[in-house]
């Protein structure tokens, strides 16, 4: 079984490699599949298991599987083999930065000389508490050479959120109130893109990419815990090769 997957349109150098599952080409029963990497949302362990088989196949190693809780941490993919965190970096070939989501924001790094890359999983509570600040903190080099790719999110026309979210927000961030539009009495429309590049701005890094995909409005192809509830999530994966010819066998 050939497993989909979406390359991110990003300039990444030679030797790294990035990608998002969907949630076709794998086993779960309905509602959680049938691809679905998850073992935290009430999938049968086999079919996740099965699952994560045929992405393993894709990928140099077994991806660092974060226990996820909107927050800040940020873990080492290349020393942990477990974490509670929502971003991890790697600095050397081979280790799989990996984040689970199905409606939060993934964004995944690496820097214009290859030679870190680094996930996160920037829900609203997590982007408000400085996740994607401390990742490129984390990352350990300038932030002009650093680039970042939005993957797959609930988009500014379905994330309805209370005033709450924008208040956090505007108590950290410059600019915050540009990414929220008025809805219904008090409830806001949020744009998780544009607070996203907004903080990543404030971080240094200008170099972003994506950021164009709704989970929300494409169905036949994300997950969305907004949309669905009871659901499975995307994978979205980065990591380095060590060279020309590694990087030609990862694809």
């Amino acid at each position: 079984m050939t497993l989909p997957l979406i390359r991110p349109d990003w300039p990444a150098p030679p030797g790294v490699h990035a990608a998002v599952t969907t949630r076709l080409g794998g086993v779960s029963p309905p509602p959680f599949g049938p691809f679905n990497p998850a073992s935290h949302v009430g999938d049968d362990p086999v079919a996740v298991a099965a699952n994560r088989a045929l992405l393993r196949a894709c990928l140099p190693a077994e991806p660092l599987w974060l226990d996820q809780v909107h927050g800040a941490d940020v873990a080492d993919a290349d020393r942990d083999r477990t974490a509670c965190a929502d971003a991890s970096v790697s600095h050397q070939p081979g280790s799989v930065c990996a984040v689970l989501t199905a409606d939060c924001l993934p964004v995944l790094f690496c820097n214009r000389q290859g030679t870190v890359v680094a996930a996160a999983h920037a829900g609203w509570r997590g982007l408000a508490a400085g996740v994607l600040s401390r990742t490129v903190e984390r990352m350990g080099c300038p932030a002009s050479d650093i680039l970042a790719w939005l993957g797959p999110a609930i988009g500014p026309d379905a994330f309805e959120v209370g005033p709450e979210v924008k208040d956090a927000f505007a108590a950290r961030l410059a600019r915050a109130e540009d990414a929220f539009r008025p809805g219904e009495g008090d409830r806001l429309f949020a744009d998780i893109y544009r607070l996203a590049r907004l903080e990543l701005a404030q971080a240094g890094v200008h170099a972003v990419y994506g950021g164009g995909l709704c989970t929300v409005g494409q169905a036949g192809l994300f997950h969305s815990f907004r949309r669905d509830g009871r659901t499975g999530r995307m994978a979205s994966l980065v990591w380095r090769t060590a060279g020309p010819a590694a990087s030609r066998d990862q694809g």
